[in-house]
């Protein structure tokens, strides 16, 4: 609200547009942080002085690489619009540290403005009519050349971000959790129980912490590309910056699209994911494939939800969620050890399908699974690995309160056992580079893929351990 009413403020009267005097603010690069340059000489006129720093120029549009059309062009499914760069997103490539949705707001209170190439292409243009600046929407299309101008206030507006400080072992717990790290991506072995998004009552929360800690050489803050549970633990990609994290959406996105088109046989498929999860009983098939649509049901009067399988998709709305699964191995205490791989990305929807349809749902699932865990008889667990369990309570916990030595199926209430294990990326780093220097029908089917393997977190690991012996 500070941010709001401190914009609200600052633009109640809009200055009248100057476009191109020498005293106006430049930002000078397109991809770096705000660089402010005061020019002044003895010649400027009183009047002029008084719009002395009103406005903010960016730099000139010219041709880009639409990391969303690059995107589809990686997964095979389209061209898309390589030419269409909204005002919005050439605002946010070239002030990245601006937040989203304080540009959104300035776009609504029409405080931007646009000048195009053909009336600032000679110097005798400077001082044009006001008419040919005009402002500009949101969605409207760049053109070659045109420039666009924000009020210079957004400089001096506050932020309510506060640094999220860290001690050296927290730091350096952190970058241990590095699988892997080029010009586009990281990619992290996320660790059970440490949310990956901040919310209410979590205090940290990998997005910020990566934000501040994982940025390395680059002044921009990595992005989420998709998410897991805080329960959860495995593979999370980040994007480098905001053309790569584009990009990765998209190809994020069309997986999920033409997930129902997928050839499972085929082993050129430009992203695979694959989970490990030890279940509660056993499927009736050793492996197989789930089609079944997932829908949301909101409970305890809006104050929580959970997801479950929609029988009529005419009456209820829902999502087409396809799982791929086969059979890791088998326990003789009821437990089975599988490989899910989630064609599609939908909240929940390994646990659902584990627990709705397979009949199996996740070991430390009590949301999906309380009733499988109550009747669970852990009595088969031998005594020699609850012997175990004594031994590792005494360990004290890791950075950021994280307690990562307990919770196997010796315990009583172990943690959730979902983990992912393996993924398969296209090398989005050398997408991006080809896509600066060659034309727009470059056939980007020839890029390499990276693959990637986690290792299991230390619960899951003694619970593999102590059923494979």
């Amino acid at each position: 609200m500070t941010v709001l009413s401190h914009l609200r403020r600052a633009f109640f009267r809009p200055p009248s547009f100057i476009p191109a005097y020498p005293t106006t603010t430049t930002l000078t690069s397109p991809y770096h942080f705000i660089h402010i340059e005061h020019n002044s000489t003895a010649s400027i006129k009183s009047e002029d002085k008084k719009t002395q720093g009103k406005w903010l120029t960016l730099p000139p549009f010219k041709a880009t690489v639409n990391g969303g059309s690059l995107g589809k062009r990686i997964a095979g499914t389209g061209e898309g619009d390589a030419g269409n760069t909204t005002a919005i997103k050439w605002v946010m490539r070239c002030c990245p540290q601006l937040p989203r949705s304080l540009v959104q707001k300035l776009f609504r209170l029409r405080q931007v403005r646009r000048k195009p190439f053909e009336s600032s292409k000679s110097v005798g243009d400077v001082h044009a009519p006001d008419s040919q600046v005009k402002r500009v929407s949101a969605k409207d299309s760049m053109r070659f050349g045109d420039t666009v101008y924000l009020p210079i206030t957004v400089q001096a507006l506050p932020t309510e971000k506060t640094e999220c400080l860290c001690t050296e072992e927290e730091l350096k717990f952190l970058h241990d959790l590095e699988l892997y790290k080029d010009s586009a991506i990281i990619v992290i072995n996320k660790p059970t129980g440490m949310p990956v998004q901040g919310g209410i009552g979590i205090k940290r929360s990998l997005d910020e912490l990566a934000g501040t800690y994982l940025r390395h050489e680059l002044s921009e803050a990595p992005r989420l590309v998709h998410r897991l549970d805080r329960d959860s633990s495995g593979i999370l990609v980040f994007g480098r910056t905001q053309l790569s994290a584009t990009v990765l959406h998209s190809i994020f996105r069309e997986k999920t699209v033409g997930a129902s088109n997928i050839d499972l046989k085929s082993e050129k498929r430009f992203l695979q994911r694959k989970y490990w999860a030890l279940v509660i009983g056993s499927p009736r098939r050793p492996q197989g494939l789930i089609t079944v649509p997932l829908g949301k049901v909101v409970m305890d009067d809006g104050r929580s939800e959970r997801i479950t399988v929609v029988e009529n998709v005419s009456t209820t709305p829902s999502q087409h969620a396809i799982t791929e699964y086969r059979v890791l191995d088998s326990s003789v205490h009821g437990l089975t050890w599988l490989e899910l791989s989630p064609l599609t990305g939908r909240k929940h929807q390994l646990r659902v399908h584990c627990a709705e349809v397979l009949g199996t749902p996740i070991v430390g699932d009590y949301k999906y699974g309380w009733q499988a865990h109550k009747k669970w008889n852990r009595a088969q667990i031998s005594a020699s690995s609850l012997e175990h369990k004594t031994e590792v309570c005494n360990k004290t916990s890791l950075p950021f309160g994280l307690n990562l030595e307990s919770g196997s199926i010796t315990y009583k209430q172990p943690n959730l056992h979902l983990h992912c294990k393996k993924m398969v990326l296209p090398d989005v780093s050398s997408a991006i580079k080809r896509a600066h220097v060659t034309s727009s029908d470059y056939d980007f089917s020839d890029i390499k893929s990276l693959k990637f393997d986690a290792p299991l977190p230390a619960h899951m690991q003694r619970s593999w351990d102590i059923l494979c012996s």
